[in-house]
């Protein structure tokens, strides 16, 4: 595709086909993917990629663990809960997959449910799980760096017929998913990203999240009328 229908028409996929994803396929989309820009070409990035029965450990004991109140291991400084304007993104999309998956707002098992496919990577065949090295702590910079890499992986992977999500939730339990990818304790968990081919009778692979138009936080300076 052209990149602008690449990026014009990628989405994130929560519904895939529980087909198999080639490895060669897959090594295609990481080899586009770490042309993303990193500070200073420093290439902070490491990445795992599980599938079958080391993914569905994984997903078991997110859910396992979740379901028991255990308190979330994730590495990464959390911001907390959301506010103001990005609390209403926030609720604005949940309303559009609710809505695509009739999802009523008093539906509460069917809402837990929906909770519960992020912890299980929405049943994605493959999870990519980024980290970084742990001595560029205080990370803001090699986030950055990392999040690059992840548009780069998303963007390559929509070119090759593959959706993806990023998936925070996939590595709330960060301990489980270090002892299950042998993840050194060098290295921090970033995030990780669910993908797999979409699966397209899955209707809330049809939503498209907003954009606030750019007058609202573009500022041109130095230009002319």
């Amino acid at each position: 595709m052209e990149y602008e229908d690449v990026v014009m028409r990628r989405r994130s996929i929560r519904g895939y086909k529980q087909h198999p994803v080639p490895r060669e396929v897959l090594e295609e989309v990481i080899s586009m993917a770490i042309r993303s820009p990193s500070s200073m070409n420093t290439q902070p990035w490491h990445l795992y990629v599980l599938t079958g029965a080391a993914l569905d450990k994984v997903r078991r004991g997110n859910t396992e663990r979740n379901l028991a109140g255990v308190a979330p291991s994730r590495e990464i400084r959390s911001h907390g809960a959301y506010q103001g304007a990005h609390r209403q993104r926030q609720i604005d999309i949940a309303v559009q997959l609710f809505q695509a998956m009739g999802i009523e707002r008093h539906d509460a098992e069917r809402r837990q449910d929906w909770v519960m496919r992020g912890f299980r990577q929405f049943d994605a065949p493959v999870s990519l799980v980024l980290t970084y090295d742990r001595i560029l702590d205080p990370g803001a910079v090699c986030h950055f760096d990392l999040g690059a890499l992840c548009y780069g992986l998303v963007l390559a992977a929509w070119d090759r017929g593959l959706g993806s999500v990023i998936n925070g939730q996939g590595i709330t339990r960060s301990d489980i998913v270090r002892e299950v990818a042998a993840i050194p304790e060098e290295e921090v968990i970033m995030t990780c990203v669910a993908m797999g081919y979409p699966d397209d009778s899955f209707p809330a692979n049809a939503v498209r999240s907003d954009r606030e138009p750019n007058s609202d936080f573009v500022r041109y300076v130095g230009f002319e009328d």
